[in-house]
């Protein structure tokens, strides 16, 4: 029996290909979990065609993401927060300090693609990795500075 997966079946295949079972794994098993359906005609085609239509979307998200990443490339952005004597931050710039201080720069990303280890403690000029798409990453400078 041919069947075409849905999701990743360990020992089997990934999504989206197309496997010869039994008839009784595909049929009491497979399908009716959820992870595959029938290989007809009409099936391949529809399954093909969705991979067409996947394939143009990663593409569209892939050159946003090649936009975005050359637009922050030159950004730096300067917080102010109130500090000690050995430069140490009365509190810490989080993530969500950065991203509203790049919104009022004019650079709109989501705080959950900003890679900080741990909150900036101190004063001095940090180097931020970004991961905008899985295959695109930048950097955004940030300046701590003393208010």
């Amino acid at each position: 029996m041919r069947v075409i997966l849905k999701e990743v079946v360990p020992n089997l295949g990934d999504a989206g290909d197309i496997v010869n079972v039994k008839p009784g794994y595909g049929r009491n098993f497979l399908i009716p979990r959820g992870l595959a359906m029938p290989a007809s005609e009409g099936s391949v085609r529809q399954m093909q065609h969705q991979q067409r239509v996947a394939d143009n979307i990663r593409k569209k998200q892939l050159v946003a993401a090649e936009e975005l990443a050359g637009k922050i490339k030159d950004v730096a952005v300067t917080i102010r927060k109130e500090a000690g004597e050995d430069d140490k931050l009365f509190g810490s710039v989080t993530k969500r300090d950065i991203v509203e201080a790049l919104a009022a720069e004019g650079v709109e990303i989501d705080r959950r693609c900003l890679e900080l280890d741990d909150n900036i403690r101190s004063i001095g000029l940090f180097n931020v990795p970004v991961r905008i798409h899985k295959e695109v990453t930048g950097q955004i400078k940030v300046y701590v500075m003393r208010s």
